[in-house]
């Protein structure tokens, strides 16, 4: 990928001095990193450049091996990815008690802390079941249950994603069981403290951001009618080498047996240690909204990329371009939100 920079030489050497950890998210198995729909093929090149191999392809995700010391990695260091599955189990059921057993089966003592809360959340197309509550239900169950047994005592649940997240994936026969290294999605960068009108979601931004010949360090970016803020802030993490997942306090990962704090500390400290420092702003932000240039400059500045963009308000027609070559992104308002003629009279 052209524009994916960063540590992608750096990530595998921290796993070597972190050691064998007595715990089954520690072992090598299937990651299933997923995206938007049809942005496989840049998250692909993405992983790759971060030194993973891909496995295989879907329209929706990519799988490679990995296991939670990897998954962290991809959670820190991806733009485009989603969520960070990693597979526990794969069997063939056909009745929810068939999927409540395979469930049961599994050593969730292992996985869930003693004072543990999860979550599941699901993807259900069977004909077996219509109640998509009720199969989350089952596996729901039967964690509680083999917790139990081996403790005395259950741990809570609920429907909040921001502990343990289990992905129940059930289709026709096919019942796949993930835990969510993520938590909540990636996506959630955590710098767009108001998002303004309608903004695009960070990883679509930096996915269509890859999707260009933007060279970061030589050529000028500008993003008119940028609301909130979000190509330009992603385009500035790309071109200073910010991680993504920097910002975040929480995933999915931290609150599961096999989370070694170390290891993340060096990751996060790595990371920081590659950021580049601006000589001179390469990328141009404007809005015709005041409101929105300085809701943008303080996401970008929670971002830690303020410095990286030249902001200025005016309208598009009025915009003023460098002399180089560069990339012009924008992402205007359309469909429902252009609103009444009314009212676009007013906004224009």
């Amino acid at each position: 990928m052209a524009n994916t920079h960063g540590q992608n030489s750096k990530l595998r050497h921290v796993f070597i001095w972190s050691g064998a950890l007595a715990n089954i998210l520690s072992e090598q198995t299937t990651l299933f990193v997923t995206c938007p729909l049809k942005l496989t093929p840049f998250l692909e090149q993405e992983i790759s450049s971060l030194g993973f191999v891909t496995e295989s392809v879907s329209d929706v995700g990519v799988s490679i091996k990995g296991s939670i010391r990897e998954a962290m990695a991809l959670c820190l260091h991806s733009r485009i990815a989603s969520r960070v599955l990693l597979l526990l189990k794969e069997f063939y059921v056909r009745t929810p008690m068939d999927m409540y057993k395979s469930v049961y089966s599994l050593p969730w003592e292992d996985i869930i802390p003693d004072d543990g809360y999860f979550t599941v959340i699901t993807s259900i197309d069977t004909k077996t079941i219509t109640n998509t509550h009720f199969a989350g239900q089952k596996c729901k169950d039967g964690i509680v249950d083999r917790i139990r047994k081996h403790r005395q005592r259950r741990p809570d649940s609920g429907a909040e994603k921001d502990k343990t997240v289990i992905f129940l994936y059930w289709h026709h026969t096919k019942c796949s069981v993930y835990v969510d290294m993520s938590g909540n999605p990636l996506h959630r960068r955590g710098y767009r403290m108001n998002p303004w009108k309608a903004p695009m979601r960070e990883n679509l931004a930096a996915a269509v951001i890859s999707a260009t010949v933007w060279a970061p360090y030589s050529m000028p970016f500008v993003n008119p009618m940028c609301g909130s803020g979000t190509l330009a802030i992603e385009a500035a993490m790309m071109a200073s080498d910010t991680a993504p997942g920097s910002l975040r306090k929480n995933y999915g990962f931290m609150h599961v047996f096999g989370y070694d704090k170390e290891l993340w500390r060096h990751l996060l400290l790595d990371s920081m240690q590659a950021k580049r420092e601006c000589e001179a702003p390469r990328i141009f932000a404007s809005d015709i909204h005041p409101g929105a240039i300085r809701i943008a400059r303080e996401n970008a500045k929670v971002a830690g990329v303020e410095e990286w963009i030249d902001w200025s308000v005016c309208d598009v027609r009025d915009l003023s371009l460098p002399d180089q070559k560069g990339i012009i992104i924008m992402n205007p308002e359309y469909g429902q939100r252009l609103g009444s003629e009314k009212s676009l009279e007013e906004e224009y």
